[in-house]
């Protein structure tokens, strides 16, 4: 399971642990990964979801999955986050 934010596509980062004696060796930031359930308002479903802390909060401040998902980028999102939007899209137009 990769190590990957599915709603925003944020990832793990590089970069140097320092010592106290200034020596610098590589390092990964990793992303702080939660396994959420978020619902669905249109579809009246829920989705267990991998995401980050940050998208958490992005998506209570959205007002919901769908919002967030409605305003989200297409490039960021993991194929699962991605066919949630087009169903949700798909849902929003019939209704």
């Amino acid at each position: 399971m990769s190590r990957v934010c599915e709603l925003t596509g944020k990832g793990p980062m590089s970069g140097n642990r320092v010592s106290h004696a200034n020596n610098k060796t590589r390092r990964r930031f990793l992303p702080n990964l939660n396994e959420v359930t978020l619902m669905s308002e249109v579809l009246g479903k829920a989705f267990s979801l991998r995401v980050s802390a940050a998208a958490i909060r992005s998506v209570d401040h959205r007002g919901g999955l769908d919002a967030f998902l409605a305003k989200a980028d297409d490039a960021d999102l993991s194929p699962r986050a991605l066919k949630i939007k087009k169903d949700i899209a798909r849902a929003a137009a019939a209704a």
